[in-house]
């Protein structure tokens, strides 16, 4: 999918206390998913032209996409578009995962949003990613005898 110039992105980067797989099966995990997107259980089988459907509890969904890109643990990529918007075509999702020592770079960028859909997403990232690498960094209490 082409990236038209004009057209705005979000990128966001955070470095999550994790390994690759970890964080692959994070992203790509229905249960795991729920935890941190809303409530909403992220559902496909990740393989190239399989549907992405994120579901609410009550079977809503709010968008719906198609898997383009499945390297694991690397690289996944998937489109994004509301049910009923009137956009010619749907936008783009990949998130780039790079070992960096004990940590993974998480890139995530979301390309070819109008200026009403940047502003749409750019809050609902920001809050889902820092609650998945909040989840993914917790560590176990370990109490005193």
């Amino acid at each position: 999918m082409s990236k038209p110039q004009d057209k705005p992105q979000f990128v966001y980067v955070t470095y999550i206390a994790t390994t690759p797989e970890q964080l692959w099966d994070a992203l790509t995990s229905e249960a795991f998913t729920q935890q941190y997107w809303g409530g909403r259980r992220i559902q496909s089988d990740w393989r190239v032209g399989s549907p992405v459907e994120p579901v609410e509890d009550d079977g809503d969904s709010d968008w719906e996409g198609e898997v383009l890109e499945s390297d694991p643990p690397h690289r996944l990529s998937y489109t994004f578009q509301s049910p009923g918007s009137n956009a010619a075509h749907p936008t783009r999702v990949v998130f780039d995962l790079q070992p960096i020592g004990s940590t993974v770079k998480l890139t995530l960028t979301h390309d070819d949003l109008d200026t009403k859909g940047f502003m749409a997403i750019s809050q609902g990232w920001s809050a889902s990613l820092s609650s998945l690498k909040s989840l993914l960094e917790r560590k176990p209490l370990v109490l005193a005898a």
